[in-house]
């Protein structure tokens, strides 16, 4: 039974959330955002962030950027160099990340237990050829 004081939720494919929902549950997005508890530059970025390529960190930090959570300085050096830092918008996510993080560490072993069983389940004992 729902309690009915609940606003009740509509998932409309119209719904600004959706793409704000979408970056935050990317994995890049999340990683980046966790390094960047100082301003780095990209290339120290992209060192914290074993697996991503250049072109993927590069998208992540633009859509990042463009939808407040970070914010990319141009340094006064020679050759010219980008610092990326967190916005309070981007800093305001932190904890919420960090609840989440803790979450999934503190499961991944049983998670990794059920998968396991899972596929044991699912495959076939003689895999057809």
């Amino acid at each position: 039974m729902t309690d009915s004081s609940e606003p009740k939720q509509v998932f409309r494919a119209d719904c600004p959330t959706r793409p704000i929902l979408d970056q935050i549950a990317d994995k890049w997005s999340m990683m980046t955002m966790a390094v960047l508890a100082e301003p780095k530059r990209f290339n120290q970025i992209k060192r914290q962030l074993e697996g991503v390529t250049q072109r993927v960190l590069t998208q992540t930090l633009r859509r990042l950027e463009r939808n407040g959570m970070i914010e990319r300085r141009v340094l006064p050096t020679s050759p010219v160099g980008v610092e990326y830092s967190l916005t309070p918008l981007g800093e305001s996510l932190r904890e919420p990340f960090s609840h989440l993080y803790t979450w999934a560490v503190e499961h991944a072993d049983d998670i990794v237990a059920r998968q396991r069983a899972y596929d044991a389940r699912s495959t076939p004992a003689h895999p057809p050829q």
